[in-house]
């Protein structure tokens, strides 16, 4: 303390003799101490971020869909001022370079082999090859190993010599074995197998598809696409599957909901949707022919006055021809039986004219071609439900339920009526879309649900609750006539007990009045009376008392009704 007392007084005693410009050239230095390191903590906290792509993105939109894209996974992100996305670590760039390479998000005018380069020092040539094929593959490996379901990869990349000749050029192979993690569908996942064959086709120059093999630790190939068309075809069958009994159950959902707001949930159980449904695609050419509108309907006017006809005439041709002579039939050779039929016959040598007129008209029809597309459809829907009516408890004449003689509560079922079922018909088929062309069908039945269990529980819950009740009304009855035979009780005591009080007072005072009597009796006859040492406290007693009785009225009344009250 000592010493920290005398530095103080030092730095005071030398900032006194210093003059203004030497105080704010100090000042000027600690500010520049302070901003120092400031800006050197604010960049020591700063997260380091790493580039998804070394080039800058100047497609804004291109920018925004790989931006999005990230974020989708769970990602933070963000953009340098020259256009750079950049995650937080290393391990996040490359999983989303493999994303992004598998759903062509890269924008087309950056080199997708930038994102493989790794620059090395070498001496030579061949050195150098090496050492860029040993990096390429490394990094070919780390992304496939960065896709979801890829526990570890083994890569082999062959590149071979460039000969002199095109046609004796050997092809670039690469070779990629994959072991999936536990529970990975990454052997049957087409679309992620195809990213990692896109990854190969980006990383290495001249790789086509067919040089490249994929296989599993067990050596199928898994990027045999023709070979999995069956697989492919059985795949697209369930989701086909899938998707009906969504809708089913879509259906369904919505069906129940109606009729339990209409009935009850307990009576409304059962309940079957089948859906049967094309979901081929096609296109189909349709030509329609329309009639031609001549003139429109007048807007405003009440009715319609347009004209509308089935085609319009562009050209019309007549024929007119006339015929006037003999008709003359040829027999043939004389001595030949001519061939002629009967009715031409009486035809022959006949004089007389033919007219004859033909119109030949062209006219103009209207038409669309139309392509349409038609998708999966609905081709026929089939419900059944079934609604189960009310049951209602007989009573007897004093209004209790009538009890059957296995101990359970008689009940009479009522049934649905004609009218609610057809409303409740009506009710699903506008739930469902119901058209009768398309051949729906909807029933809704009205069948009695066994409920032999719950009445059962209710039975023996009602069983409980009466016993509950009846001992309740004992145990009631049995505590008031308790109570009634104490309060007999304690009214016979106190009666007896004042009957006692009172012959004992009865009995007091007529020993007083006789030894009163005979004492007055002895004073009269001049005879001294010899009285006990008791009988002489008492006589003392009963006139204290009786004088203080006449000298405080009220206080000797309050301590009678205190002592009447205790008795």
């Amino acid at each position: 303390m000592d010493f920290l007392r005398k530095l103080l007084e030092q730095v005071k005693a030398l900032w006194g003799k210093w003059g203004l410009v030497q105080k704010l050239t100090l000042g000027g230095i600690a500010l520049v101490l302070l901003v120092g390191i400031a800006a050197l903590v604010s960049v020591s906290s700063a997260p380091s971020m790493t580039p998804v792509m070394d080039a800058p993105i100047t497609d804004e939109d291109a920018r925004n869909r790989i931006v999005n894209r990230i974020n989708q996974e769970g990602y933070k992100t963000s953009v340098g001022a020259n256009g750079v996305v950049m995650v937080e670590n290393a391990e996040t760039a490359r999983k989303m370079r493999g994303i992004l390479i598998r759903e062509d998000l890269i924008p087309s005018g950056i080199d997708p082999w930038n994102i493989f380069d790794r620059e090395r020092w070498t001496l030579t040539d061949f050195d150098r090859k090496v050492n860029f094929l040993r990096a390429q593959t490394e990094m070919v490996k780390e992304h496939i190993k960065a896709v979801d379901g890829v526990d570890d990869a083994d890569v082999t990349i062959v590149i071979p010599k460039d000969a002199l000749f095109t046609q004796d050029q050997n092809p670039v192979t690469a070779s990629v074995i994959l072991i999936p993690t536990p529970g990975s569908d990454i052997t049957q996942n087409r679309k992620k197998i195809e990213g990692i064959q896109k990854i190969l086709k980006y990383a290495v120059e001249g790789l086509r598809d067919e040089n490249i093999v994929i296989t599993d630790q067990g050596g199928l190939q898994l990027n045999d696409f023709e070979g999995t068309a069956a697989w492919d075809e059985q795949t697209l069958i369930e989701r086909q599957q899938k998707y009906i009994a969504q809708q089913e159950a879509l259906y369904k959902g919505r069906v129940i909901k109606a009729l339990q707001e209409s009935f009850s949930p307990d009576r409304v159980r059962d309940m079957n949707v089948k859906f049967d449904m094309d979901m081929s695609k096609k296109s189909v050419s349709q030509t329609d022919y329309l009639p031609t509108t001549i003139k429109p309907r007048t807007p405003g006017l009440a009715y319609d006055d347009s004209q509308i006809v089935e085609s319009i005439p562009l050209s019309t041709e007549d024929y007119n021809t006339t015929y006037e002579g003999t008709g003359f039939n040829p027999e043939g050779p004389p001595g030949v039986e001519p061939n002629v039929m009967p009715a031409m016959r009486d035809m022959s040598n006949v004089q007389g004219k033919v007219t004859q007129s033909t119109t030949k008209k062209n006219n103009l029809v209207g038409s669309k071609v139309s392509e349409i597309e038609v998708k999966p459809k609905i081709d026929r829907v089939s419900v059944s439900v079934n609604i189960d009516g009310t049951y209602k408890f007989k009573f007897d004449e004093k209004g209790k339920p009538v009890m059957l003689p296995d101990n359970s509560r008689e009940r009479e079922y009522v049934p649905l009526t004609p009218e609610q079922i057809m409303a409740a018909t009506l009710l699903v088929q506008g739930a469902v879309g119901y058209q009768a062309a398309r051949g729906d069908v909807v029933n809704v039945t009205n069948l009695q649900i066994d409920r032999t269990r719950q009445f059962s529980e209710e039975d023996a819950a009602y069983l409980k609750q009466q016993n509950f009740q009846r001992a309740a009304l004992f145990f009631l009855i049995g505590l008031v006539v308790l109570l009634i035979a104490f309060v007999v009780f304690r009214l016979v005591s106190k009666a007896i007990e004042r009957q006692r009080l009172a012959e004992e007072e009865r009995l007091a005072r007529e020993r007083q009045a006789a030894r009163e009597r005979a004492l007055l009796e002895a004073e009269q006859e001049g005879m001294e009376v010899s009285m006990s040492v008791e009988e002489r406290k008492r006589m003392e007693l009963q006139e204290n008392v009786i004088s203080m009785a006449k000298d405080h009225p009220e206080d000797a009344a309050q301590l009678i009704r205190t002592w009447l009250l205790e008795d």
